[in-house]
């Protein structure tokens, strides 16, 4: 009898039926339903290159006036390889990124020297043929999309705003925005830690962050499947912080949908410590993980948006969309 009273507890609790309705009644959207309903509906394939190429997303970023990290070169042939070593001879620390990469695959951050060797955000160093290597590895599509033949971005290392000191390891937070139609609807912060060597991509090991849209500040976070509220490795509260400039990182990533072209898109910004806000990427299939991190789901906030479509009422000022955003999507709970 006793068993069976345990089992029926664990049923009552695991109950998928109720856990499916739970799930409706946050509006967690899956990846099916983000496929189908906006990425398909809303993203036209013919802009996708603005925003896969991230080159490109560069230039379109500068043509209407948005902020990003400085370019010091592009490698696009093997042998520019070797006269790389020349052109950033004067910089310390820089980043190198293949131009068509996918979830943070084959970015280099550098940040110092040492003799002839390249310092990593590791700490660990480089030889110049490891450098060079891994740029070959680049240029072959080894970290690209599909593996198709690549270009290198080399550019200005962020040096990060001292608000993260206490709650990033060794790597550069960044912040995403998931824009919808023009309207900031939900956005996280993601803190890099020793698992993630320094990056902020989750899928490595960072941490998100969800963040509230009304008031910029921090609410609770994710490192893998543990819902946490402190940093693993410097054990301070990653809940409450202020991101600084919130209201002009929300005008930014509302004026990426007329940048790019898509309905639905994720904004990466990082927060430089001199230079402010930096838009680094673009993203026509933002992940799902920030519901996870937010601890809400998308589909109330996109539904909202998509009943001003209907109605007509859809604003083509991104102030007006910043401040409709910041009216009606609250992070609960």
């Amino acid at each position: 009898m006793p068993a069976r009273r345990v089992c029926a507890a664990e049923m009552a609790l695991f109950n998928p039926f109720r856990v499916a309705k739970r799930l409706r009644q946050i509006g967690l959207v899956g990846i099916g339903q983000r496929n189908a309903d906006y990425v398909l509906l809303y993203n036209p394939r013919k802009f996708y290159p603005r925003v896969d190429d991230k080159l490109l997303t560069k230039k379109l970023a500068l043509q209407a006036g948005l902020p990003v990290p400085d370019l010091y070169a592009v490698v696009r042939e093997e042998h520019e390889i070797a006269e790389l070593h020349k052109v950033l001879e004067r910089r310390e620390a820089f980043v190198v990124k293949p131009a068509h990469g996918s979830g943070g695959d084959g970015i280099l951050v550098i940040t110092g020297r040492r003799g002839d060797k390249y310092r990593r955000a590791s700490g660990s160093l480089m030889s110049r043929d490891e450098f060079e290597h891994h740029l070959s590895n680049g240029l072959s599509g080894l970290f690209s999309l599909g593996g198709q033949p690549d270009h290198l971005i080399v550019e200005y290392c962020v040096q990060f705003d001292p608000i993260f000191d206490n709650v990033s390891y060794k790597g550069v937070p960044d912040i995403r925005i998931i824009v919808f139609l023009g309207y900031p609807v939900m956005a996280m912060i993601r803190l890099p830690t020793r698992m993630s060597d320094g990056k902020a991509n989750l899928h490595q090991g960072a941490i998100g962050v969800g963040i509230d849209i009304p008031t910029g500040k921090t609410k609770r976070g994710v490192w893998g499947t543990e819902i946490i509220r402190e940093h693993p490795d410097t054990e301070h509260s990653i809940v409450g912080l202020q991101i600084p400039h919130w209201q002009d990182l929300l005008a930014m990533a509302s004026r990426c949908y007329e940048l790019s072209g898509l309905g639905y898109v994720g904004v990466d910004f990082v927060l430089d410590r001199d230079k402010g806000p930096l838009i680094l990427e673009l993203n026509a299939r933002p992940g799902l993980a920030i519901q996870i991190a937010n601890g809400n789901g998308l589909e109330h906030r996109l539904r909202k948006v998509e009943a001003l479509k209907a109605a007509g009422t859809l604003s083509t000022d991104a102030d007006e969309r910043v401040a409709f955003a910041m009216a009606n999507f609250p992070t609960t709970g």
